[in-house]
């Protein structure tokens, strides 16, 4: 069979791509003109494919190793490729210690520079930088009661207090109507991810719960809700690279945090799609491989990429329009 190279891939529009793959104890190398990873088993090699042409970003864990043939040809298909710890969860913090993963995002020069320009028009703009992450923050809560409200949720079993919930939300949406800053606007994204893992933990009966970053103990909510996040962060990454948006240039999670407008990205659906499954896979006993399929199966049937590019559109020429008429 004749070698298949990138150039020859049909594309797939990031927003259109349907995978997102965790990796470990792996080989990723080319084989016959296509991306595969290699598992051994016993005395023999076996080999799967990647396709590539329909992955948004790949996560190496543990005892993986990646050939610089394999990264060409992921690069040349615009996949995202991030090193992590086991399970999706953090490793490594040498590039972004804030991220705690490792983000190489796939060179090229010749994305459109649209996106870009509204961005740093508004950017160096305390007040329309704030108007920013409030129209980020408010599209946040509107995802989050529509994906709530969804069916596929009700019948897993999440069946949420729908009047609680909009309660939260409108009250939310109020606050941050009002807030005059960003560290204030950061205080009440706190304030509601408080009252939202409460709303979580009362609608699974799970009990006692405690949020604690970074392999907190023993809870496996806790440990679901790290490893959940990291592939929101890996969509995050996706979106503002295919916009052509650099990852400093964040609105809420700090003018200087190096990794901040990933962080912002991912806030638009970590709530909406990855919260509540960690609590139904944390009560159900998931093993992480079941919670992790459960949740990018959830990312794609919700659209979330889909998602997080248009609200960065529009934020981006929405508040890039109101220039001068803010003081």
């Amino acid at each position: 069979m004749d070698d298949i190279a990138a150039s020859d891939l049909k594309s797939i529009l990031h927003s259109k791509r349907a995978n997102i793959y965790y990796l470990q104890h792996c080989r990723i190398l080319v084989n016959g003109g296509r991306v595969e990873y290699v598992t051994d088993e016993g005395k023999r090699s076996l080999y799967w494919n990647i396709p590539i042409a329909n992955t948004t970003s790949l996560l190496l864990g543990t005892e993986t190793s990646i050939t610089q043939a394999a990264m060409r040809e992921l690069a040349k298909a615009g996949v995202l490729v991030g090193f992590c710890g086991g399970g999706g969860t953090p490793l490594f913090t040498a590039n972004e210690v804030d991220f705690d993963v490792a983000w190489f995002s796939p060179q090229s020069e010749y994305r459109p520079t649209e996106y870009l320009q509204a961005w740093v028009k508004f950017w160096f703009d305390d007040n329309l930088r704030l108007a920013a992450a409030k129209a980020l923050q408010l599209a946040r809560l509107s995802r989050l009661k529509t994906e709530w409200a969804k069916r596929a949720l009700t019948d897993a079993g999440f069946s949420v207090d729908l009047a609680r919930l909009e309660s939260l939300v409108a009250n939310s949406a109020m606050r941050i109507a009002a807030i005059p800053d960003v560290t204030m606007l950061l205080t009440e994204e706190a304030r509601l991810s408080k009252a939202l893992f409460k709303l979580a933990v009362d609608t699974v009966s799970y009990g006692d719960f405690t949020r604690a970053k970074r392999g907190a103990g023993s809870d496996p909510a806790n440990r679901f809700l790290d490893h959940g996040n990291y592939l929101a962060y890996g969509l995050g990454a996706t979106a503002t690279w295919v916009l052509g948006l650099p990852h400093g240039l964040a609105v809420l999670h700090g003018k200087t945090r190096r990794g901040g407008l990933v962080f912002d990205a991912a806030d638009l659906v970590k709530d909406a799609v990855i919260l509540p499954q960690a609590f139904l896979s944390a009560m159900r006993g998931d093993e992480e491989q079941q919670f992790r399929q459960n949740c990018i199966e959830a990312l794609t049937r919700s659209e979330s990429l889909d998602f997080m590019i248009d609200t960065l559109k529009d934020i981006a020429t929405t508040t890039a329009a109101k220039v001068g008429a803010i003081q």
